[in-house]
C-alpha cells in the first residue's frame, strides 16, 4: 500500500529530527567558548544537555493536548469521543521511576557521546535489544523464541564489530584511545538502564491505558525536574576525567549559560536537541500509529545511516571498513529479534517450518515504545499491541 502525503511526511521527520538530535547533540560537544573564568574551552556539559532535552520530552504534553483539542473539535458533530481522549485516569507518579532510569540513562550516554564518535554513540545503543531480551525473560516469565536469540547474538557480534572499529580507527582527531573505550563502555551500560526501564514500564504502566505523547511529556517532567536539582550537588562534586569545565566539577551549569551566552552556535545547537526530540517523539509515534512498528524500526537504522554518513562527510571521524560491517549486523540482529522481513520472507517461501503462522512482511502491528530506539523491544510489544494508542523510548534523546 503506497504511503499518504502525512505517512511520508511522518517518516522523513522522524528520520530527520532523530538524526538532528544526535548530530546537534554532538556539534554542541565539538564547539568552544568563553568559558566562566574567561577561556577558550569546548561545551562539555553532558549532564546540563541531558537536561535540555527533557525540556523537548516535556513539550510532548503540550502536543497532546493540542492534538486533542483538535480531534475534539473534528469529532464535536459526531459527539464521540476520540481513542485519545478516552484513556483510564492514572496517577502521574507511575512515571516516575521509568523517568529515573530515563534520566540516568541519557546522562550516561550524553557523557560517553563526550569521549567517543556520533555514529558509534548511534550504534552502540543498539545494544539494548539485548539487555531488554534478557531482562524480560529473567523479570517478566517471557519466553524469547529461537530466532529473537539468533538475533541477540548477532546484535553482540555487530556491537563487537562496532567497538572494535573505534579501535582500529588510524587518526583519532581530538579523541584519545582510553577516551573512546571509555564512552563505548558508558553508552553500552547505559543500555542496561534503558532496558529496565522498559521492564518497568511493561510490568507497572500496562494496565493503564496512556496516550504515548501524555507518557513521554510526564516522563520529560519529572526527569526535567530531578535532574534540575541534582544539578546542584553535581557542582560540588568532583568529575576527574569526566569533567570538562573550569572547576574540575561533575558539571557546572553556571559554567554552561555563561558559554552559551559567548556563543551564538551553542544556542542553536541546544535548541536543535530540545527541538529536536520533541518531534522525533511525535513523528515516532505517528508513524507506529499510523503504518507499524516495523517500518518506524526500519526508518530508526536509516536515522543511524545518516548520522554516520554526516559524522563522515563533516570530518568527525575517517571511514573504517568495519563500521558498515557492524551497522549491517545490527540491523539484521534486529530484524531476527523482532521477527520483522527475514523471517516472515523464509516462511513464505517455505524454506522454514517452525510453527509460526505466515505473517506479511510488513507485519501490521501498535506496540509500546518510547523515544529512545523504538527498534529494541518486540517482547514488550506483544502485551501492548491491542492498546489503540501505543507508548513508546529512544529511546529516543535521543
Amino acid at each position: 500500500m503506497a504511503w499518504s502525503k502525512r505517512q511520508l511526511l511522518m517518516g522523513v521527520m522522524m528520520v530527520f529530527t532523530g538524526s538532528i538530535n544526535t548530530l546537534s547533540t554532538k556539534w554542541a560537544d565539538t564547539m568552544e567558548s568563553l568559558n566562566s573564568v574567561g577561556e577558550m574551552s569546548t561545551f562539555v556539559h553532558p549532564f546540563f544537555q541531558a537536561d535540555a532535552m527533557f525540556i523537548g520530552e516535556m513539550s510532548c504534553m503540550a502536543a497532546f493536548y493540542i492534538t486533542r483539542v483538535v480531534s475534539r473539535m473534528r469529532s464535536r458533530r459526531r459527539a464521540e469521543l476520540t481513542p485519545s481522549e478516552g484513556h483510564q485516569p492514572f496517577p502521574p507518579l507511575i512515571f516516575y521511576v521509568p523517568a529515573f532510569c530515563d534520566m540516568i540513562a541519557t546522562s550516561t550516554m550524553y557523557l560517553g557521546l563526550t569521549l567517543t564518535f556520533a555514529s558509534s554513540f548511534q550504534m552502540l545503543r543498539g545494544a539494548v535489544i539485548v539487555f531488554t531480551g534478557i531482562l524480560s525473560t529473567a523479570f517478566l516469565g517471557q519466553k524469547l523464541r529461537y530466532y529473537s536469540w539468533i538475533g541477540i547474538c548477532v546484535v553482540i557480534v555487530g556491537l563487537v564489530v562496532v567497538g572494535v572499529s573505534d579501535f582500529l580507527t588510524a587518526d583519532l582527531g581530538d579523541y584519545t584511545m582510553n577516551g573512546i573505550i571509555t564512552g563505548d563502555l558508558l553508552i553500552v551500560a547505559a543500555q542496561i538502564v534503558t532496558a529496565t526501564q522498559m521492564v518497568v514500564e511493561q510490568k507497572f504502566l500496562t494496565k493503564y491505558n496512556v496516550p504515548s505523547l501524555l507518557a513521554v511529556g510526564w516522563e520529560g517532567v519529572f526527569g526535567f525536574i530531578t535532574l534540575s536539582i541534582l544539578l546542584v550537588p553535581f557542582s560540588y562534586i568532583p568529575g576527574g576525567i569526566f569533567s570538562g569545565n573550569p572547576r574540575g566539577m561533575l558539571e557546572d551549569p553556571y559554567d554552561a549559560f555563561v558559554q552559551l551566552g559567548n556563543n551564538g552556535w551553542l544556542i542553536v545547537a541546544v535548541l536543535g536537541n530540545i527541538i529536536s526530540i520533541s518531534f522525533f517523539n511525535f513523528a515516532g509515534v505517528s508513524v507506529t500509529k499510523e503504518l507499524n512498528a516495523t517500518t518506524r524500526m526500519v526508518l530508526d537504522s536509516v536515522r543511524t545511516l545518516v548520522v554516520w554518513l554526516f559524522s563522515l562527510a563533516v570530518g568527525w571521524q575517517n571511514f573504517q571498513y568495519l563500521q558498515p560491517i557492524g551497522f549491517v549486523m545490527l540491523v539484521l540482529g534486529m530484524f531476527l529479534y523482532n521477527d520483522a522481513i527475514i523471517m516472515p520472507f523464509f516462511r513464505q517461501r517455505g524454506w522454514i517450518h517452525d510453527g509460526v503462522p505466515s505473517q506479511p512482511l510488513i507485519e501490521e502491528v501498535v506496540d509500546y515504545e518510547r523515544n529512545v530506539d523504538a527498534s529494541s523491544v518486540h517482547s514488550a510489544s506483544e502485551d501492548n499491541s491491542s492498546r489503540s494508542d501505543s507508548k513508546s523510548r529512544e529511546n529516543t534523546k535521543e
